[in-house]
C-alpha cells in the first residue's frame, strides 16, 4: 500500500463516513438534529423546524444507505462491532433516530409515515434490545467486560424511551381521532408505560455498570468523552416519555401509574439538571487541564442530543405538570442546544471539506 493510500484510509477513519469505517453510533446526528427540530417546533419557530427536520431526514436516509452497504460488504467488521462492548451499544442510535423522526412527523400531522417509522423502530428495538446484550456482554471480545463500559451503553435506555415517546404520542393522536379504535389506544398506552418502565430499569443497570467501571478501572481524561453526556440525555428522554404519558386520558393502566410517573419525572429532571455542571466540569478537565484536542469527531453528536433533549424535556414537563419555571428554563435552554448543534454541524462540515481537499 502506498503512503498516499494509507493517508487516505487514515483520514476516512477519522472522518468515519466511509462504509468500511462507519461507526455503529452514526445515527446520533439524526437524533440530535431531530430533537433540536422538535424544540424549534415547541417554540413556534416554524422555518427553523422545517429546515432541521428535512436535514434530519436527509441524514437518516444517508446513514441507512451507508449502513446497508457496510452490512453487505463488510460483514466481518459489523460482526466485530456487535461483539465489542465499547461500540455495540451505538447500534441503538438507529432505534432512537428512527423514533425521533417519528415523533417529529407526529408533530407535523403526518401520522401515517410516523406509524411506519414506529413499526420499524419497534422491530429494531426488539432485535437489538435482546440481541446486543448477548453479543456485546455474553459474547464479548473484551475481557473483563466491565473495563469496556462507556457512555454509549446509555443509548440502550434512550432507545427504549424513544419507543415510549412515540407510542404515547400516537395514543394522544388516536384519542383525538374519531375513527381510532379503543383497542389501538389501549395497546399504545400499554406499550408506552411498559417501555417507560423498561427504560427506567435499564438506566439503573447501566448506571451500576458505569459505577463498577469507575471503581474498578482507572478512568482518565481520554475516557470521559462526549457520549457520557448521554447520562443526562437518557434522563431527559425518560422525562419526555413520562410527560407524554401524563397527558393520556384516564385508563386502568394510567390510573395505576400516574403518581409514579409524575413524581419520578420531576425527580429525574432535578437529577438531569444537577448532572449538567458535572459534565461541563468533566469537559473542562479533559480539554483544558489535560489539553486533549477539541477537534471534530462523530461522537460529539452524542453530546448535542442530550443538550437538545433537556430543552424539550423541560418544556414538556413544565406544560404537563403545570410548572412554568421549568418550562421557562426549557424555552431558554433551547438556544443553548441550537448553538451547540450549530457548532458541531459547522465542525462536521469543515472536517468534511478538509477531507475532500486532501483526498
Amino acid at each position: 500500500m502506498s503512503t498516499a493510500d494509507h493517508g487516505r484510509i487514515q483520514r476516512h477513519r477519522a472522518w468515519g463516513l466511509s462504509p468500511s469505517t462507519l461507526a455503529p453510533g452514526c445515527f446520533a446526528s439524526v437524533m440530535a438534529t431531530g430533537i433540536v427540530s422538535i424544540g424549534a417546533q415547541l417554540k413556534g419557530l416554524h422555518l427553523l423546524n422545517d429546515v432541521l427536520f428535512w436535514l434530519a431526514v436527509a441524514l437518516y436516509l444517508f446513514f441507512i444507505a451507508l449502513t446497508l452497504i457496510r452490512a453487505v460488504r463488510w460483514r466481518d467488521d459489523v460482526r466485530a462491532d456487535l461483539h465489542d462492548p465499547r461500540r455495540a451499544f451505538g447500534f441503538f442510535t438507529a432505534v432512537a433516530g428512527t423514533n425521533v423522526l417519528a415523533t417529529a412527523l407526529i408533530g407535523r400531522g403526518m401520522v401515517g409515515p410516523a406509524l411506519v417509522l414506529f413499526a420499524i423502530g419497534a422491530l429494531l428495538w426488539l432485535a437489538l434490545g435482546y440481541g446486543i446484550p448477548f453479543t456485546a456482554v455474553l459474547g464479548s471480545s473484551v475481557h473483563p467486560v466491565s473495563k469496556a463500559v462507556n457512555g454509549t451503553w446509555l443509548v440502550w435506555v434512550v432507545a427504549a424511551q424513544s419507543v415510549a415517546v412515540v407510542a404515547s404520542s400516537l395514543a394522544l393522536e388516536a384519542a383525538s381521532t374519531a375513527s381510532a379504535s379503543a383497542g389501538s389506544i389501549v395497546f399504545l398506552t400499554l406499550a408506552a408505560v411498559l417501555m417507560w418502565a423498561v427504560g427506567v430499569a435499564l438506566y439503573a443497570v447501566c448506571a451500576i455498570a458505569i459505577g463498577v467501571r469507575v471503581l474498578r478501572h482507572r478512568v482518565g481524561p481520554d475516557d470521559l468523552d462526549a457520549p457520557y453526556w448521554v447520562t443526562m440525555g437518557a434522563l431527559a428522554i425518560t422525562i419526555v416519555a413520562g410527560s407524554r404519558i401524563l397527558e393520556l386520558e384516564n385508563s386502568p393502566v394510567i390510573d395505576a401509574t400516574r403518581i409514579v410517573v409524575g413524581g419520578s419525572s420531576t425527580l429525574l429532571w432535578a437529577i438531569a439538571t444537577w448532572l449538567i455542571p458535572a459534565l461541563v466540569a468533566a469537559g473542562v478537565w479533559r480539554h483544558f487541564v489535560h489539553r486533549i484536542p477539541m477537534g471534530y469527531s462523530a461522537g460529539l453528536w452524542s453530546m448535542v442530543f442530550p443538550v437538545g433533549m433537556y430543552a424539550v424535556a423541560s418544556i414538556l414537563l413544565g406544560r404537563s405538570d403545570g410548572l412554568p419555571t421549568i418550562e421557562w428554563i426549557g424555552l431558554h435552554w433551547f438556544w443553548v442546544g441550537l448553538v451547540v448543534w450549530a457548532i458541531v454541524f459547522v465542525a462536521m462540515a469543515s472536517s468534511f471539506a478538509r477531507t475532500v481537499r486532501r483526498s
